[in-house]
């Protein structure tokens, strides 16, 4: 799971992720919608990525999450 995951650095992480080392799956975990849906149309609807909404100050929200 990527917290912060919208950030330029996540979203940096995210294409040297996907193209080097073809993971299964990378959860994206963020509390800007508005981000997260600007970055799934950057990578085409991708399906080795899910967005996740939450602030990883809650501690509840991101280990229910994590569960996923």
């Amino acid at each position: 799971m990527l917290t912060g995951g919208t950030g330029s650095f996540g979203q940096k992480f995210t294409e040297i992720m996907l193209k080097k080392y073809n993971p299964k799956l990378i959860r994206i975990f963020s509390r800007d919608e508005l981000k997260q849906y600007e970055m799934e149309h950057k990578f085409k609807f991708d399906k080795r990525l899910r967005f996740l909404i939450g602030n990883m100050r809650d501690k509840d929200r991101l280990s229910r999450v994590w569960m996923l």
